[in-house]
């Protein structure tokens, strides 16, 4: 068993049992207990769950994430009108690759029944598209975050290697002047990986967003092509995004703001 499939095996059972003690997932995965405890370790340190003496815990919390059905209702007129304007921008015939979230999950309804070739991490993104004839489906496989039903880890970064898109579209849990962060160091890894699978990176953010950190560093505002917000942005924070010569489209607004 290769390191990835272990870790993912060592993750899935303490997701499944909440709590696991060293000798049981040594006996399972056929694994000595010292491999075994540098596995817990790497999934402590991604915050996914929690080490003790003698074993490992799931963590509820999972660094702080919020499910999914706890974020929908969240600004979610601003998170429409964002939707609305990445939408505009997708040509019949691309290839998308759709990052789980909230706002993206908007998006994802917009494009039902277009053809497009459509590569996501979200079970609920994936969902929509499962049955359309018209649009080519494939699926980012790996550890499922029960909370929010996206893909994350090793698995899915390998994936991402024989994958490549016109655009990703991806949203973020703050920007600052520093850059973008997201709320999971893991979720951070495999969205860097993603990333470099794009011509273009486009980040969805609502204008609360913008000045606010999360937990996790996820890469400079030069590091991103394009980023639309709704139109409750502010000048000050136009003027941050400006100077990182990023696009900045304002959904409903027709000129783009560029640097």
């Amino acid at each position: 068993m290769i390191v990835e499939e272990r870790r993912q095996k060592v993750l899935e059972l303490v997701n499944e049992r909440s709590f696991v003690t060293l000798g049981e997932l040594a006996k399972t995965l056929n694994a000595s207990e010292s491999t075994i405890r540098r596995d817990l370790d790497y999934w402590d340190e991604h915050g996914l769950l929690k080490r003790t003496h003698g074993g490992a815990m799931f963590r509820d919390d999972a660094q702080g994430m919020p499910a999914l059905e706890e974020r929908t209702s969240r600004a979610i007129d601003e998170k429409r009108q964002v939707a609305q304007a990445a939408c505009e921008r997708i040509q019949n015939g691309d290839s998308i690759l759709i990052d789980g979230g909230t706002t993206t999950l908007e998006l994802a309804k917009l494009l039902i029944g277009r053809p497009l070739e459509i590569v996501t991490n979200s079970l609920p993104i994936a969902q929509l598209f499962a049955s359309s004839r018209e649009t080519d489906l494939v699926i980012l496989g790996g550890y499922v975050y029960p909370r929010t039903g996206v893909a994350l880890g090793p698995l899915t970064i390998r994936m991402l290697e024989d994958i490549h898109v016109r655009q990703l579209i991806m949203g973020v849990g703050g920007i600052t002047s520093e850059g973008l962060f997201n709320s999971n160091l893991l979720l951070v890894e495999t969205e860097r990986a993603m990333m470099r699978c794009a011509d273009e990176v486009v980040v969805l953010a609502d204008h609360t967003k913008i000045g606010q950190k999360a937990l996790t560093f996820l890469c400079g505002l030069t590091d991103i092509d394009t980023l639309i917000v709704d139109p409750g942005i502010q000048k000050e924070q136009c003027a941050l995004i400006e100077k990182a010569e990023v696009r900045l489209i304002v959904a409903g607004v027709k000129a783009e703001f560029q640097s």
